[in-house]
């Protein structure tokens, strides 16, 4: 049994157990309910000088924990402060030592796009993202059928929730569908764990331009962020480079800093080249 397979029958127990404390329909009835509009976590990547989901991350199934004392709320108000476009929370307990918990005091503490990240597999857990405030949800297509990704991506839809669907292969870009709003590749094979921005760089020309292209994983410097870039891509997904320094914040705000130099750099020699 590889390690996603043994998350994912850990998650489906964790539902089941959620829902015989609370239904389907009681909690589906209060996300419908919820007043607050979702922001677009597309739109912001697009729009964003610092097109980066800063991910707030204690531990991973492979290197344990990364940063075990991180309080939430402060990580995350440093992210946001220092131009992070959108916020990924993971919310897995068992092997992440996330909680549903930090995502509700994420949103608290930051007014930029929430992502849920999470092994979703039920409509339940969306329902639970859109309450505890989140903007937008991930979907692994190695965790679900075509039509289970489909189906859920309508459902968040419906609770006015945008999704990012994450692939590692080409056969996953199969998994695309009208109600995804963004695709993010996986720099991290789900099933060994290996991790190559190689990955990123095959599939982009063959994600849709019409989306929102996303790297994740093992991006860890600005050279890396600006060649992806002229691949195509328009967000990246960082979370541990971060959360392993003393001061993950401070660590954030250099790497922005540094990210916005550069591309100021960039503009002016192309304005210079023009003259």
């Amino acid at each position: 049994m590889n390690i996603l397979t043994k998350i994912l029958a850990t998650k489906r127990d964790e539902i089941a157990a959620s829902q015989r404390q609370r239904s389907f329909d009681d909690i589906y009835s209060e996300a419908r309910q919820i007043a607050r509009p979702a922001l677009s976590l597309s739109g912001s990547l697009r729009q964003s000088a610092t097109p980066i989901i800063a991910e707030f991350k204690r531990r991973s199934p492979s290197k344990g924990f990364i940063n075990r004392e991180a309080d939430v709320a402060t990580v995350v108000a440093g992210y946001a402060a220092h131009g992070a476009a959108a916020i990924s929370a993971l919310t897995d307990r068992e092997y992440f030592a996330g909680s549903l918990a930090d995502l509700s005091a994420a949103r608290q503490v930051s007014s930029v796009p929430l992502l849920r990240k999470d092994f979703i597999i039920s409509p339940y857990q969306l329902c639970e993202a859109r309450i505890a405030g989140a903007d937008a949800a991930l979907l692994i297509a190695a965790a679900l059928t075509r039509e289970q990704c489909a189906e859920l991506a309508a459902f968040a839809r419906s609770l006015g929730l945008e999704t990012l669907l994450e692939v590692h292969s080409e056969a996953e870009l199969s998994y695309i569908s009208p109600h995804i709003s963004a695709v993010g590749v996986n720099n991290r094979d789900l099933s060994t764990f290996v991790t190559s921005t190689a990955t990123s760089l095959t599939l982009a020309a063959l994600i849709p331009d019409s989306y929102v292209k996303v790297s994740e994983s093992g991006i860890s410097d600005t050279e890396t962020v600006k060649t992806l870039q002229r691949a195509g891509f328009r967000g990246f997904l960082m979370g541990e480079i971060f959360m392993k320094a003393d001061n993950p914040v401070q660590a954030f705000a250099a790497f922005a800093e540094s990210l916005k130099a550069e591309s100021q750099q960039r503009r002016t020699f192309t304005a210079q080249a023009d003259k």
